[in-house]
């Protein structure tokens, strides 16, 4: 029995390195090799540089022009209004209707306003006629000084009530103070007004004609009296007027925070007030500021953004201010020693990544 259990394992054991066998597990040695020299060649965490072409950056003087929107319309309006409130009895004037200097445009009803006046010259009459008799009876010693003094106090006093009167009265009509044009007609006869409250705006042409418009103060402050300006009005496609800055404002408007600047225009008098223009002055500037491609700019978020670089293969990250825009270019602080940016390709790039400059660098 023991010579047949050794034959069987030594059976086994042969068997366990017969050719087929070898064959197999050299195959699987080879595979195994092979996966590994393939890892080794390309591993997963290698990143490839980001191709990008760059773009010099640019330091000079550049002129930028104040833009904004405005309306055309005489240099001078006035706000025609009643001193006292009461019943609009009549307006005689339209819009557009050209007026002389005097002619009446709108009255209040009378009655209430004369009834008024009436009794202020009654009082006024009564009083003149008790200083008399009081004058009267101090020079024979009747009355006393202070009797008489009352007395002309109260006439005084009755004097300025007819005065007032006669000023409302005076002022519940309505008269062109120059001549000119109704720009805007407020209200209609029956029309119960306030004092105070626009009822006709008369626009006089007697000092030109002008777009006001209204500029930030860190626009201000570059506009100069004189400076030229193109003009083009919303009503007049194509065309193009010339203009000069006439008047800027010493304060900015306490409601929207503008400086008013009113701008001159030449041969625009046929078109009607309160026409829509668009205003550019052009302002030169002696500062030079840096310039970058617009392509370059990402991340803008009011006037912050980025801007990257190059330097020793690897993006750099700066952090700008966008000051203004001019035609392709985009003025900014923030890259002083930086000569060259990223043009294209910046979208794609982090802080130290990997670049490669590709053909089409500036």
């Amino acid at each position: 029995m023991p010579i047949p259990i050794r034959s069987s394992a030594r059976a086994r054991n042969n068997s366990a390195h017969t050719p087929m066998h070898r064959v197999s597990l050299l195959s699987r040695i080879t595979l195994l090799a092979a996966g590994c020299s393939g890892a080794a060649a390309t591993p997963d965490n290698v990143i490839p540089p980001v191709p990008i072409t760059l773009a010099d950056v640019s330091r000079e003087s550049v002129s930028r022009a104040v833009t904004a929107t405005g309306s055309f319309g005489p240099k001078d309006e006035i706000s025609l209004s009643f001193k006292i409130g009461g019943i609009v009895s009549r307006i005689s004037v339209d819009e557009g209707d050209v007026v002389s200097r005097g002619a009446v445009l709108g009255a209040l009803d009378l009655r209430e306003i004369d009834a008024q006046i009436t009794k202020a010259k009654t009082g006024f009459d009564k009083a003149t006629r008790d200083l008399t008799r009081i004058r009267a009876l101090y020079a024979d010693s009747v009355t006393t000084l202070a009797q008489l003094q009352d007395a002309e106090s109260a006439l005084a006093a009755a004097q300025a009530d007819r005065d007032a009167a006669q000023v409302n009265r005076d002022y519940a009509v309505i008269t062109a103070p120059v001549s000119g044009r109704v720009l805007r007609r407020r209200v209609q006869p029956g029309a119960l007004v306030g004092p105070g409250q626009e009822v006709i705006s008369l626009g006089s042409d007697n000092r030109g004609r002008v777009v006001r418009i209204g500029v930030p103060d860190r626009d201000a402050v570059r506009l100069a009296i004189g400076q030229v300006a193109e003009v083009k009005f919303d009503a007049m496609p194509g065309t193009t007027y010339s203009g000069r800055v006439s008047q800027r404002g010493a304060a900015t408007d306490a409601r929207t925070g503008m400086v008013s600047v009113e701008i001159t225009v030449t041969g625009a008098d046929a078109l009607p007030a309160g026409t829509v223009a668009s205003v550019s002055v052009a302002v030169p500037s002696s500062t030079q500021v840096t310039l970058v491609p617009v392509e370059s700019i990402i991340e803008a978020d009011g006037d912050s953004a980025t801007v990257y670089s190059m330097k020793d293969g690897r993006a750099v990250r700066h952090s700008v201010r966008i000051l203004f825009v001019t035609g392709a270019k985009v003025a900014v602080e923030g890259l002083d020693g930086v000569q060259r940016v990223v043009q294209n390709g910046a979208a794609y790039l982090t802080d130290s990544a990997s670049v490669r400059e590709v053909s089409g660098a500036k």
